[in-house]
């Protein structure tokens, strides 16, 4: 263990009974004693607290910065507006991802990238072999540590521990810069859970365990990587290594085959050319031709990550079969679980989570990019053939919750 690193909150996990794991080289908690189900359930009726310092945290700045970025990331960096972030991918030449990360643009003249903490010694090798022009980068992971606050009761647990109001303006990826007792917190309203209302916190290592402290009081509940991995993949959001990378045959998973790709890939002329530009062009000519019935020429986006239902009790995991109902292979399941959910009272925005709740397998699938929305399929978990739709589990349209999405064939 004398090479693992911990964040500065491990200890807060242990006193708090969390069974620690190694993830990407971190020594993480996975679960707390009241187990991912409890955790899964208390995000999304109340609050989530999770400890994420162990993703990267690279800063930009130098007149050559906006320049650098542009070259090296899918993101048209140009346009982000002080006081915005954005989902964006770090792209080879070949149009797949080397990873996927969040830029902020919190300050003037500085960019703050995070990205994966399994790749972010890869993503630092990979911009200074780019780096040219007057770009100063510094990786700030152990200075600067991160708190997700996620969940229905988010904002006014945050609001209440604020010095003065100062949350960023109510739209997701809006940025604001706010303080808890004296210490400067960057405020994001990003989020890796589905959840509507989200926040994600940055503050000075020494003043995080303050911070993390001040929100457990308020009843955030802390959460473990177990049901960080079962909220994301509820909310179908990708998995670097999973949903990104290579694929199980050991070919490049194109970048525009994740829906959130398509938010984060310019092609504007003021972005200018960048690494990666020519692939992902024909990526996206597919993508246009799929939007209007064209299915002809699937050659650059042969398969695309679709979110699963799996209408059966079995777990779908990942490396299963995915078949059309005549038994043709049509991909593979990515990212399987069984996650809960809340059953909800009453109709429509003003529905409510009831005080039962129950379980239900969930996925993710890289699959024939013809496929569509509500099309039916089949999964094979060991020798068994569980239904499955083509469809989200889970709904953010009407917050402060998330809903649960159940499908039926």
């Amino acid at each position: 263990m004398s090479d693992i690193s911990r964040t500065v909150l491990y200890g807060r996990h242990v006193a708090g009974g969390a069974k620690m794991v190694d993830f990407a080289g971190w020594e993480m908690p996975i679960q707390y004693p009241r187990g991912i189900v409890a955790e899964h359930l208390a995000t999304r009726r109340a609050a989530g607290l999770f400890d994420v310092s162990h993703m990267g945290r690279i800063v930009f700045a130098g007149r050559g910065a906006t320049a650098f970025l542009q070259r090296v990331l899918t993101n048209n960096a140009a346009e982000l507006a002080l006081g915005q972030a954005q989902y964006t991918v770090i792209p080879n030449a070949a149009g797949g991802a080397i990873d996927d990360a969040f830029l902020y643009r919190f300050e003037e003249g500085r960019y703050l990238l995070v990205v994966n903490a399994s790749n972010r010694l890869a993503d630092l090798a990979h911009f200074r072999a780019n780096l040219t022009g007057q770009v100063e980068m510094l990786d700030q992971t152990d200075e600067l540590a991160m708190i997700s606050l996620q969940g229905p009761a988010s904002q006014e647990m945050l609001s209440a521990i604020l010095d003065q109001p100062a949350l960023p303006a109510p739209a997701r990826n809006s940025l604001g810069i706010g303080k808890v007792h004296g210490a400067k917190v960057l405020i994001a309203r990003t989020g890796y859970t589905g959840e509507p209302l989200c926040f994600e916190l940055m503050i000075a290592s020494q003043q995080a365990g303050m911070l993390w402290d001040m929100l457990a009081a308020r009843g955030a509940a802390p959460v473990g990587l177990g049901a960080r991995d079962t909220l994301r993949l509820e909310a179908g959001l990708p998995l670097y290594g999973h949903e990104l990378g290579i694929d199980r045959d050991g070919k490049e998973i194109p970048i525009l085959a994740i829906a959130p790709a398509r938010f984060a890939v310019s092609f504007a002329p003021a972005k200018g050319d960048f690494i990666g530009r020519e692939a992902l062009l024909r990526q996206h000519a597919v993508l246009e031709r799929i939007g209007k019935g064209d299915y002809s020429d699937l050659s650059a986006l042969p398969r695309r990550v679709m979110p699963l239902a799996v209408l059966d009790r079995l777990p779908a995991r990942a490396g299963c079969d995915i078949l059309a109902p005549d038994g043709r292979s049509v991909g593979y399941v990515t990212s399987g679980t069984v996650a809960p959910y809340w059953k909800f009272e009453g109709q429509g925005p003003s529905a409510r989570p009831g005080e039962q709740s129950a379980l239900r397998p969930v996925a993710l699938g890289l699959v024939e990019s013809s496929l569509k929305a509500g099309d039916k399929l089949q999964v094979q978990v060991r020798q068994q053939f569980c239904p499955a739709v083509v469809g989200p589990n889970l709904s953010a349209k009407s917050p402060p919750y998330a809903r649960p999405v159940l499908c039926q064939i």
